[in-house]
C-alpha cells in the first residue's frame, strides 16, 4: 500500500476522522463534535496519512504542546483496513522524529499499541511524572 504522511491540517477530512474516533476509538467517545472541532482547531500539530492513489485519509495523529519543552500524543490512529502497513509507524515517526518538537518530552495515554510507542522511545512514567486522572 503506498501513501504519504503529510503535517498540512487544512488537508485532513475531519468528517472521516470524527467517524472513526466517534465509533470505533475505544477514548474520548463521550465528546462531542464540536469539542473535537475545538480540539483539531487548537491542536500543536496534526499529522495525517493518506492513500497515494486517491488522497483518502488512513491515519490521523494530533498533538497539544507549550511548543518549548513538552507535548502530549492524541487520537492516533491507523483505519483497520490500512493496518500492518507501516502507517502508524511513519505517523509516528513524523510527529515525533522529523517534526518540531524532536527533543520534547512527549507524553501520551494508551491502552494498545504500546510496542509501536516503545519504538520511539516511549516508557512507563517515572519518578517526577504525576498525574491527577478525570473524574
Amino acid at each position: 500500500m503506498e501513501f504519504e504522511v503529510d503535517d498540512d491540517p487544512r488537508r485532513v477530512d475531519r468528517d472521516a476522522v470524527w467517524e472513526f474516533l466517534s465509533t470505533e476509538a475505544y477514548w474520548g467517545r463521550n465528546r462531542t463534535r464540536e469539542a473535537f472541532d475545538r480540539q483539531v482547531d487548537g491542536a500543536w500539530r496534526i499529522v495525517a496519512a493518506y492513500r497515494k492513489q486517491d488522497g483518502r485519509l488512513l491515519g490521523f495523529a494530533r498533538a497539544f504542546s507549550d511548543g518549548v519543552l513538552s507535548a502530549y500524543l492524541a487520537d492516533v490512529f491507523v483505519l483497520p483496513a490500512a493496518r500492518g502497513h507501516g502507517v502508524g509507524v511513519e505517523l509516528v515517526r513524523a510527529m515525533i522524529e522529523d517534526g518540531p518538537g524532536r527533543d520534547f518530552r512527549w507524553m501520551l495515554h494508551t491502552a494498545d499499541a504500546h510496542g509501536l510507542y516503545e519504538r520511539f522511545g516511549f516508557a512507563a512514567p517515572d519518578s517526577d511524572f504525576l498525574e491527577r486522572p478525570s473524574g
